[in-house]
């Protein structure tokens, strides 16, 4: 009896394919909107939970997509108007039921500012990403929707860390962090996108052995780490800026050099 070998593929169909992916995000909606109700119960340390699973499941979604090439145009959208309400009108909800109350209509007016700016900002990205040079896709113009998110509740998982070095006047902090992060999420200041890390095939296992690591601290000291990773990536942005603008004036003069050897020839 005579076997045919067959190429078996699990998913065939490019429009199932994308899915998956599109749960994950749907996922993400749910647990943003979740965080909502979190902090209008006054369960602020569950809201910033929620908050980061969702961080979480943005990072996975559209790896995932491109993983089982399931990506396509309408998860792109989604993908944008999820992160429009887990990390723009969710952390707003957030602090403003924490914090930015007291303030009574200003503190409504920085939240309605903030979200606006994630809107923008995710427009832009949304039509900047399709036309740009292929090194350019390792910064992002501006500070990411997510680590936005993040960044502005910074106050509140302070208050819950066992950091508290400094005694932080909230009534002010709160509203300056909630501006500066909103001019950072519109501004084109180069920051890192984290999108293409090349590691050497030996150091992988460090690399692995330091993941595990890291999520295994967020799960025994959360507010902690949070902390931490959150004033590193603040000071990570200047020396993004070096390296961007480094980078650019390689590939410029690089340019130059070829036209140069085009118009001798």
């Amino acid at each position: 009896m005579q076997q045919t070998n067959k190429k078996f593929k699990l998913v065939s169909n490019k429009k199932t394919r994308t899915i998956l992916p599109n749960m994950f995000t749907l996922v993400g909606v749910c647990i943003g909107l979740t965080s909502i109700k979190f902090a209008f119960d006054e369960r602020f340390g569950l809201a910033i939970i929620c908050i980061i699973v969702a961080g979480l499941i943005d990072g996975l979604d559209g790896r995932i997509a491109r993983l089982i090439k399931g990506t396509s145009q309408v998860g792109k959208e989604l993908d944008s108007l999820t992160d429009v309400i887990s990390f723009g009108v969710a952390p707003a909800f957030i602090m403003y039921f924490w914090q930015l109350n007291s303030l009574g209509r200003v503190g409504w007016l920085i939240c309605l500012i903030y979200v606006i700016c994630v809107a923008l900002r995710l427009a832009r990205f949304n039509v900047s990403s399709e036309t740009q040079a292929s090194w350019k896709d390792n910064f992002f113009e501006g500070v990411p929707s997510p680590a936005g998110g993040i960044l502005v509740l910074m106050p509140l998982i302070y208050s819950k860390s066992e950091l508290q070095i400094i005694n932080l006047d909230y009534s002010y902090f709160v509203p300056a962090l909630f501006i500066l992060i909103s001019i950072l999420l519109i501004s084109k200041l180069p920051t890192y996108s984290f999108k293409k890390i090349a590691v050497p095939r030996r150091l992988t296992i460090f690399l692995l052995f330091a993941v595990v690591l890291f999520f295994g601290m967020l799960l025994i000291y959360t507010h902690n780490v949070i902390v931490i990773s959150s004033l590193l990536y603040l000071t990570l942005i200047p020396f993004s800026i070096y390296h961007f603008h480094k980078l650019n004036k390689k590939f410029k003069n690089e340019n130059i050099d070829n036209e140069e050897h085009e118009d001798v020839l």
